[in-house]
């Protein structure tokens, strides 16, 4: 146990993502409090919003998108605030959802009567071509500007020689994506389950791409803390280190998944079937409706029982993700030049845990 814990009562802020279960398992499963903790998970709408609170101090805690300590540190989209994160809560995750109908007219257009998986963004070309002929373009969401869904859906285009500015790109929070694909008010869109899966039973839309086909492992979630907050409250910081470190842990057990998945379902968190929730828990990828799921074993990781510094938010993680943000224009070449990364990504709080 950690003793002299300056601040044991805290808000921690979450989205209701089904990489949320390390959140989740620590409240259900009683690690929090066992780290000497009382915490109230509070459920937000948006990443701007969620961002916010943690900024202006309404909330304690976050657990935050990995490019988000980065932006907030550079005043990106928002106010400049010195976050910083202590653990990795999660990689891989995301996926690359496009609608029915599209997916449908691609096969037309292809004259095939499906797609291998995972698909690439050269079969979007052809719809590309005859919408620019009308003036007009695909429209593609991700959740938040600085996101690895952004960079993930960018890169995916890019393997294509397709443009970012061929497509229109909309920021929509995760828990809108799949009826605004039912609407057609999208074609597409990249996020984090379980609403890729969602759209694939509700036979809105087909999941092609995940994460793990992309940028493989990269860091998606982390828990995000003010520095100021960290510094005055330096042994809460270790315990909620530690209660989040033991859940994502636990979460390797595959038995222990479907309990998360289950724990998900409830209202309070994602309010959502467990037959959308639990796939990518369990290693699979739901790719279209009443079709067998796709194998991808690293959809969710949350730790690794063989390596110690899994969780450990590593400079050259937060480094790579710069590099993505200047390579799409998301900052300048000076910007990350004065960028230390290691003031942000502080993996020697992870250490002394």
């Amino acid at each position: 146990m950690i003793s002299n814990i300056e601040k044991k009562e805290l808000t921690l802020g979450f989205m209701p993502l089904t990489d949320s279960a390390p959140v989740v398992v620590a409240y259900e499963m009683g690690f929090f409090a066992k780290w000497g903790l009382t915490v109230t998970l509070s459920k937000q709408n948006s990443w701007a919003t969620l961002r916010d609170k943690l900024h202006t101090g309404v909330i304690d805690a976050a657990q935050m998108l990995a490019p988000m300590p980065i932006a907030s540190n550079l005043g990106l989209y928002g106010e400049r605030s010195t976050v910083i994160t202590p653990l990795i809560l999660s990689r891989n995750g995301n996926g690359i959802t496009i609608s029915s109908s599209l997916y449908n007219k691609i096969l037309a257009q292809h004259q095939v009567t499906q797609l291998p998986m995972p698909f690439e963004a050269n079969i979007l070309k052809h719809e590309i071509a005859q919408r620019a002929l009308i003036n007009e373009k695909l429209t593609f969401a991700v959740v938040f500007p600085y996101s690895c869904h952004y960079y993930q859906l960018t890169d995916w285009l890019k393997r294509s020689d397709i443009a970012v500015s061929e497509i229109n790109l909309l920021i929509v929070p995760p828990s809108n994506m799949v009826p605004s694909l039912q609407s057609g008010d999208l074609d597409g869109f990249c996020v984090g389950g379980p609403w890729n899966a969602k759209a694939v039973r509700e036979a809105v839309g087909v999941t092609g791409v995940t994460s793990a086909d992309l940028l493989q492992d990269i860091p998606e979630k982390v828990l995000g803390l003010m520095a100021s907050w960290q510094q005055q409250y330096p042994n809460t910081t270790k315990a909620l280190i530690c209660a989040l470190y033991e859940a994502c842990q636990w979460l390797e057990s595959i038995p222990n998944r479907f309990e998360a998945a289950r724990l998900l379902t409830r209202a309070k968190y994602l309010d959502t079937p467990i037959d959308v929730i639990a796939p990518s828990l369990l290693g699979s990828c739901l790719t279209f409706n009443n079709h067998p799921p796709r194998l991808v074993p690293s959809y969710n990781q949350f730790s690794d029982l063989n390596n110690t510094d899994f969780n450990a938010p590593e400079s050259h993680y937060g480094e790579k993700i710069a590099d993505m943000m200047l390579n799409n224009g998301h900052i300048s070449s000076e910007q990350r030049a004065q960028l230390d990364i290691a003031t942000i990504y502080r993996k020697d709080l992870f250490q002394h845990k």
